[in-house]
């Protein structure tokens, strides 16, 4: 078929696609086989995510937070400070450039909305109660790959694995609105998991009945934690705990063979006192306090996305829409700060 025969929406749709194939061409093959579902990503999610981008109603949504030295900060990876230099001049020119820098020791991948690389986690069947040092000697990382193969030496880079492997995702984004759907509206709480049956209700509840969840979709979770949230983090409450994805939706949207699973807090799991952990805890394998990162990084090849902005986009029902990630591909890194976006039209 001549492109000239083709509908002005359709033409539309062409174009689009065509671009991000070309987009998509800069990245090396050479990554596939350390890839997980993102190797499902291709022409079949770029025509869907095409689609949504060429709707006539359709917004651009910000999905990242603005990065600050106030904003709230993982107590895992390192202060974050930004130091911004004054003006700098070129010799014998009329030229001045800015620069600015962060501080030493600022893990720069896992602070604000960022995305994880599958050698992000690792697991092992030796159980360590946190007394001496850890036996990192059987760890298995996703696809069976050993500790001397992923990571040789405590300071060594991610040899395989790394957020470089990532390529750039780029295909339909599925909310599921758990706060409206399942919990009328409330913000969950610390502890709470997010269960199978929420997820159906999501679905069933909102536009995408009849649609569900597509091979190579990224899932958008709004739990409403993200209400805790703000910049400057005076309350600190934010990064204190968080609800979180169960074991078994974690394998029920596996089962889907999703390429991300995204949430408005700061990490897929569910963390809080022990009174406050939803039964569903009773799920977890041995030994596995976090049943969403374990089985997504190391199990299937599923890539865990949190810090999410997804207010605007419940707000206005965006229930599928077409979601960009770009992960910096910083070499061997087990993570990377993103600026996502997602383009869509209001189902309400």
């Amino acid at each position: 078929m001549h492109i000239l025969s083709l509908s002005n929406f359709d033409k539309k749709i062409f174009f689009i696609v065509f671009t991000l194939f070309f987009l998509n061409l800069s990245f090396a093959d050479e990554f596939i086989s350390e890839r997980g579902m993102t190797n499902l990503l291709g022409t079949d999610t770029w025509t869907r995510c095409a689609a949504e981008m060429s709707k006539n109603n359709a917004k651009v949504y910000e999905l990242s937070y603005e990065r600050t030295s106030t904003m709230p900060l993982s107590p895992f990876a390192g202060e974050y400070k930004p130091k911004f230099l004054p003006e700098l001049g070129f010799e014998n020119s009329n030229h001045i450039y800015t620069m600015d820098v962060l501080n030493e020791n600022v893990n720069d991948g896992n602070q604000g909305t960022q995305i994880d690389a599958l050698g992000h986690f690792g697991h092992s069947d030796k159980f360590w109660d946190g007394k001496g040092e850890v036996d990192l000697s059987g760890v298995k990382y996703f696809k069976n790959l050993t500790a001397k193969e992923v990571k040789p030496f405590p300071e060594s880079p991610l040899q395989k694995l790394g957020i470089e492997t990532v390529p750039p995702i780029i295909t339909t984004g599925v909310l599921l609105d758990v706060r409206k759907y399942s919990f009328n509206g409330r913000a969950m709480k610390a502890g709470e998991y997010v269960t199978v049956k929420h997820i159906k209700e999501a679905l069933n509840k909102s536009s995408l009945k009849q649609r569900g969840v597509l091979p190579g979709d990224v899932v958008l979770i709004y739990t409403g934690w993200s209400d805790h949230y703000e910049d400057p983090d005076e309350k600190k409450i934010y990064y204190s705990k968080a609800p979180g994805i169960s074991f078994n939706a974690a394998k029920f949207l596996a089962a889907k063979k999703v390429v991300g699973v995204g949430v408005d807090n700061w990490g897929v799991d569910a963390f809080g006192d022990p009174s406050e952990m939803g039964k569903e805890a009773s799920q977890n394998p041995d030994g596995v306090v976090l049943p969403a990162h374990y089985y997504f990084l190391t199990q299937v090849g599923i890539h865990t996305i949190e810090n999410l902005k997804l207010d605007s986009l419940a707000k206005d029902s965006v229930d599928l829409s077409c979601v960009m990630i770009l992960p910096l591909k910083t070499k061997g890194s087990a993570a990377s700060p993103i600026r996502p976006v997602a383009i869509g039209s209001s189902r309400s």
